[in-house]
């Protein structure tokens, strides 16, 4: 207890989490709060999970990689820029150096050799699937992130995926277009000759790439997680992303990629790993920018110890009861039908819980999702003949199956009777109450 370094510990520790970071000024607060954010995320990256959804996406990536670029390149080859495409793609291997021109060299042969035209619908289909299945290992990535457990329905991924795919690589090229015709411009031109534009202008071509990427980034992660992510904490998340990008790039191609011990361990298959550890850190950034997004949107979330999602069997009921009083309260009155987006919003409390409990009334039975895209939420019986001492019952037996059930626990009389007297006190206690009761009793309900 009198190691000097612990003592220096406590202090730091007393100082970052004993008070509350709103009762201090502007700049404290900023700065407790991104160190709090920096503890949490290094936490994070700790428990290995973020590492185990990186490592899963480089194995897509390398399954979809020639797919993704063959269908982007289809799409760029009917608009004449698909020569554009390899300088992209050599900047992003840049950092393995004279492999990764080769890399890239062999992935662009690859391409070419995938005659989108000529595969067939069975061909072409399998071609889309690979992509979109890539796209949504990434939204899983992103939802776990996000704290959310429930994927796009099957129109929505087709018809996002396909846009950003499809769309997205024009957009990147027109943009880079443009702005190459803008610097070309006589006037631009002309005004670059002045030296202090001209500096300006030298050092926004410097920052251009960076900007790019940070912009990239920040878009996947207003788009990618099935939840409403707002801008600035994207934007926020895309600096940190892109800036990470930026320094491991270089760190990456002075260290690691220039290291000959690579090549003496692996031989010929040194290239390979080179690019399975670039792929990872790629996606380690770009899942660890997308936390950071998670934090300041959150601030909640960013405590001392970790905050476990798992509901109370106090808060599960509750939360149960209020769901279906909500939905049957909006559908017999004719109001807006509740969404997923929506109930949390009201509630105020993260998607998964929220989600979990819909989920098990719905595999129940009680309530079913409309075709809208995003569904909403109806009663699926009559809300006459369900009473709320059975809502109770469903959502208590909850995860019990044929493992977990209380049949397989031995008999104890004692406990037997326990048990039953309690179901007997629900019973007696709601008697026959039922969800038209609670909505009847209530006064109008408000989803201000």
């Amino acid at each position: 207890m009198s190691n000097p370094l612990f003592k220096l510990y406590t202090r730091i520790d007393t100082w970052l989490w004993s008070h509350d970071a709103r009762d201090v000024g502007r700049l404290r607060r900023t700065v407790k709060l991104s160190l709090r954010t920096l503890v949490v995320l290094i936490r994070q990256f700790l428990e290995g999970e973020l590492n185990l959804r990186a490592m899963s996406l480089v194995y897509t990536t390398l399954l979809s990689i020639v797919p993704l670029l063959a269908v982007s390149f289809s799409v760029l080859k009917g608009f004449g820029v698909h020569n554009q495409l390899e300088p992209v793609l050599l900047n992003f291997l840049a950092p393995l150096g004279p492999d990764g021109v080769e890399v890239a060299d062999n992935i662009i042969r690859f391409v070419e050799n995938v005659e989108v035209g000529v595969l067939g619908s069975l061909g072409f289909a399998f071609l889309i699937y690979a992509v979109v299945s890539l796209t949504q290992k990434i939204e899983a990535a992103f939802n776990f992130v996000w704290q959310v457990d429930r994927l796009r329905g099957l129109t929505e991924r087709f018809s996002n995926y396909l846009s950003v795919i499809l769309v997205g690589p024009l957009l990147m090229f027109t943009a880079v277009g443009i702005s190459a015709a803008i610097v070309n411009a006589d006037l631009v031109q002309q005004l670059i000759d002045v030296e202090a534009i001209g500096f300006l202008f030298v050092t926004a071509g410097k920052l251009l790439p960076t900007l790019l990427v940070i912009a990239a980034f920040t878009f996947l992660y207003v788009f990618i997680p099935n939840t409403r992510v707002k801008f600035v904490p994207a934007l926020l998340g895309g600096v940190v992303a892109g800036l990470l990008w930026e320094g491991s790039g270089w760190v990456f191609a002075q260290t690691i990629a220039t290291s000959s011990k690579y090549s003496a361990i692996y031989s010929g298959f040194a290239i390979m790993i080179l690019l399975l550890i670039w792929l990872y850190l790629n996606w380690l950034i770009l899942l660890m920018g997308s936390q950071v997004a998670f934090y300041v949107q959150h601030p909640q979330y960013v405590t001392r110890e970790p905050v476990r999602l798992h509901l109370s069997n106090r808060l599960q009921e509750r939360l149960t009861l209020q769901l279906m009083f909500l939905i049957a309260d909006s559908y017999l009155k004719r109001g807006d039908l509740w969404t997923l987006d929506g109930l949390v919003q009201y509630l105020r409390l993260p998607m998964q819980p929220v989600h979990q409990v819909l989920r098990v009334m719905l595999d129940a039975g009680f309530i079913s999702e409309t075709s809208a895209e995003p569904p909403a939420y109806v009663p699926r019986r009559d809300i006459h003949s369900m009473t709320v001492a059975e809502l109770l019952r469903v959502v208590r037996s909850a995860g019990e199956n044929r493992l977990l059930t209380m049949n397989r626990l031995p008999q104890q009389v004692q406990i037997d009777q326990t048990m039953g007297g309690l179901e007997k006190a629900i019973e007696s206690g709601l008697g026959n109450q039922t969800l038209h009761d609670l909505v009847e009793q209530s006064p109008e309900n408000d989803k201000s």
